[in-house]
């Protein structure tokens, strides 16, 4: 079984929330392999709060927020790729990305090379907001021509259905459902609202 990479459109799209709500409709465990930014409860913590699965130690814990390569160079480090690869375990895995699929890990390398030689199936979280086709679209092309696959979108949002049509129309690519806005997070409400996203689709493509 291949894990599932979640990835967004840019920072904030709502993909922590969504890995936490796949991660227990999979019952799979959770990595974030490179977390930026410790001062408020980390990507981890949050999906370990909502979806009570296994999670499993970030490679990296940069106390910056800011984009990775800038968070390790403040500890004076740099990360090293070979800590990227993926884990080895029993049962599904899903991975989130941090930040847009271009953020740089290094001067010399993208959290996006690092996802297409995983070989792993990729989701992609989208916000329904204005911009959203454009970000969508050139996130799209980019796991495209790396030659990674793309299971398909997940909207994070109130309802835009021209928009979400655009995008998976002129894309070619499968609608996942949308993550509603969640006014009260918790497990339960989480649960609810990933009854509009396609899990069966994405469990197939592992």
């Amino acid at each position: 079984m291949k894990p599932v990479i979640v990835v967004g459109t840019d920072t904030g799209v709502g993909k922590t929330v969504f890995s936490a709500g796949l991660s227990a409709a999979l019952g799979a465990s959770y990595w974030k392999p490179v977390q930026s930014g410790l001062e408020e409860a980390t990507d981890s913590e949050v999906v370990a709060d909502l979806a009570g699965v296994p999670v499993l130690p970030e490679a990296y814990r940069l106390r910056m927020p800011a984009s990775p390569h800038l968070s390790a160079e403040d500890m004076g480090i740099e990360i090293d790729p070979a800590r990227l690869a993926l884990p080895k375990i029993q049962g599904p895995l899903v991975v989130e990305g941090a930040g847009g699929l271009m953020v740089p890990l290094t001067r010399q390398l993208y959290f996006l090379d690092v996802i297409a030689g995983w070989d792993c199936p990729v989701v992609l979280v989208a916000r329904t907001q204005l911009g959203t086709i454009n970000h969508t679209t050139l996130s799209l092309m980019a796991l495209r021509r790396a030659g990674c696959e793309v299971v398909g979108v997940v909207f994070s949002g109130s309802p835009e259905p021209a928009v979400e049509d655009t995008i998976t129309q002129m894309s070619q690519i499968p609608h996942l459902g949308r993550l509603d806005v969640i006014r009260d997070l918790n497990r339960a409400t989480l649960a609810r609202a990933m009854q509009a996203i396609d899990v069966d689709r994405i469990r197939g493509a592992l």
